[in-house]
């Protein structure tokens, strides 16, 4: 039998391989979670969209719809959309994160460089999106470790289930590794349409929402990456070094603020969402509500609040014009409704005529005439009044 010590120190030894062991395993577990490939359907879609893993990847994230989309670089040189993704949970309102503890979801423009990928997330997988940015700042914004992240539960993240975050980590890190430095994350309230602002226009964001919605319309137009600045505390936008993708940005923001203002006119009603704890894509409450387990769900009870409409001005609809043939059938001889509404009514074509219509006609465009020459000083024009209303188309 070993001595007393040397029967610790086996003990020891033996302790420390049975840790390294459980880290090693471990450490190779979360490996293999950041390295699994790209699923296969995925791949096959990239290849229908004409782009790659390794191009460039972009996301656009709608809280209202609890959406993420993938949009990657196509070889043409433009964004094209790839597929969505449903959020399990976001919380707090509509509307920007401002500080530390709001649990809001922030709005904005983000920049995500390899330094904010987290293979060693306890969430799983996840990625910092990279709030407060300096618009944030500008606006004294606080906070910090905000995240796309797995298991079903925020705090001010946007979070996925597990498998859905291993899946958009996966496209984010080969994008990565394809040579892209950093990818953009748009983040919104909800999808920028024209109609959206219009039904929004008296929101307390609805400014801030203004300048989401110009970023919005030049992605649309240009299909770029946008290049983001700050400037007196407001978002602006480089304009585009191709002329004609600049041009398409002007003519689709005059086009959206036309229609804007074209549902508006029309009575558009004006609302407001409000959430008890932010919300959940209706894909994953359809799956809790048959009984599936969606593991940690932050503040289930509050999704029975979540997304309650308040109609600030009611909709006011137009009566729709009434159609030429229904208005000839109205007024078409024997029509039931031509004796009350057209008794007496004979068309102009078939009137006598009047044997005032032709004065009337001399002096209606006579007197414009002299009116103008009287003005300008014309000798010519007699100064001493008419003798009654019709003695001014009488003269020659």
């Amino acid at each position: 039998m070993p001595p007393a010590h040397r029967l610790k120190g086996l003990v020891q030894t033996g302790f420390a391989v049975v840790l390294a062991l459980l880290f090693a395993g471990d450490a190779s577990a979360q490996n293999a979670k950041a390295e699994a490939p790209i699923p296969a359907a995925t791949l096959a879609l990239m290849a229908a969209k004409g782009t790659s893993p390794q191009a460039p990847v972009l996301f656009r994230a709608y809280k209202k719809d609890s959406e993420i989309e993938v949009w990657k670089k196509a070889a043409g040189g433009r964004f094209v959309y790839l597929k969505t993704f449903p959020i399990c949970r976001w919380s707090g309102q509509l509307g920007p994160k401002r500080k530390n503890g709001d649990r809001q979801t922030p709005e904005g423009f983000y920049m995500v460089p390899q330094r904010q990928m987290n293979p060693n997330s306890h969430y799983y997988l996840s990625f910092d999106v990279g709030y407060p940015n300096a618009y944030d700042r500008a606006h004294g914004g606080t906070g910090s470790a905000v995240m796309v992240h797995g298991v079903c539960s925020s705090m001010g993240c946007f979070a996925m289930m597990d498998h859905t975050v291993g899946e958009i980590y996966a496209i984010a890190r080969d994008a990565l590794k394809g040579g892209q430095a950093a990818f953009q994350f748009q983040a919104y309230p909800f999808r920028m349409t024209a109609e959206n602002m219009a039904r929004y226009r008296t929101d307390p964001n609805i400014g801030f929402w203004r300048e989401l919605k110009a970023g919005a319309d030049r992605f649309e137009a240009t299909g770029d990456e946008l290049q983001v600045g700050v400037e007196g505390g407001r978002y602006v936008f480089a304009p585009s070094k191709d002329p004609a993708k600049e041009a398409a940005v002007v003519t689709r923001r005059a086009a959206e603020e036309a229609r804007i203002a074209a549902f508006v006119d029309d009575g558009a009603a004006a609302i407001r969402t409000s959430y008890s704890d932010g919300g959940q894509h209706a894909f994953w409450a359809a799956l809790a509500a048959k009984g599936t387990s969606l593991g940690e769900v932050s503040r289930p009870e509050a999704l029975a609040y979540a997304g309650l409409e308040t109609i600030v001005i009611p909709a006011r609809r137009r009566a729709p014009p009434v159609p030429e043939a229904t208005w000839a059938a109205w007024a078409a001889p024997g029509s039931p409704l031509s004796p009350t509404h057209m008794a007496g009514f004979v068309p102009s074509y078939e009137r006598e005529a009047d044997r005032f219509d032709g004065l009337l006609s001399r002096y209606r465009d006579r007197l414009p005439r002299l009116v103008r020459a009287s003005g300008a000083g014309d000798p010519t024009v007699p100064v001493r009044a008419p003798t009654g209303p019709l003695a001014l188309a009488e003269r020659p």
